[in-house]
């Protein structure tokens, strides 16, 4: 008898460290199966390429079957899988308004230019407009809203017409852009003093 209490003392410590092992084990399988993966969603390849890419591109589109703007471009890629669908034209633009006897309302050229739903152009960098009178528009940020039939800029525009230039923030104009308002205004336009030459230039605030 003292032979098996001796050969139970020495299997009761293994026996004990065996189910202490065994324990940890089951209770590391289930706190691992408690755990949630995460896993973070596929990335959609159109989410970052093109739907189209296309370069040297000169293409005239019609509105309700009427030949409307001409697109010049370096750079042309359109995005299908964005909200919203969107052209960009990370190269810069030349973009050409014509009227319904297919004269040219006005011209745009800017650095970079994105049109959204075909309906909203965005038009950044150095932005230029010439419309039908020969007026220039330079500024570095211009939209235009095809749905609302509207242009308009946040940004610093600086307007120059044949006899006198303006500066003004805020702008907002008709499509052809004839008929435009405007706040924080400047003006310069000549001034004509035979006897003061200098003061051939004067600064006033212009009208809204």
């Amino acid at each position: 008898m003292p032979e098996m209490r001796n050969v139970l003392r020495k299997i009761h410590p293994l026996r004990l460290a065996v189910f202490s092992w065994t324990a940890v084990m089951l209770l590391s399988v289930a706190a691992c199966g408690g755990e949630k993966e995460h896993i973070a969603p596929a990335v959609n390849e159109n989410d970052s390429l093109p739907f189209m890419h296309a370069r040297g591109i000169s293409n005239l589109i019609s509105d309700s079957g009427v030949i409307r703007y001409k697109v010049v471009a370096e750079e042309w890629d359109i995005y299908n899988a964005t909200q919203p669908p969107k052209w960009v034209f990370i190269k810069g633009i030349l973009l050409e308004k014509f009227d319904t006897t297919f004269h040219t309302d006005w011209f745009v050229q800017s650095d970079t230019a994105y049109c959204y739903n075909q309906r909203l152009w965005e038009l950044r960098g150095r932005v230029l407009v010439r419309n039908l009178q020969g007026t220039i528009f330079r500024t570095e940020e211009l939209f235009w809203d095809m749905n609302d039939h509207e242009i308009y800029s946040h940004q610093f525009v600086d307007i120059v017409m044949p006899d006198k230039e303006l500066k003004a923030y805020n702008f907002t104009s008709n499509e052809q852009m004839t008929r435009y308002t405007f706040n924080n205004a400047q003006g310069f336009m000549p001034f004509n003093d035979s006897e003061n030459p200098a003061d051939s230039v004067r600064t006033a605030p212009a009208k809204p």
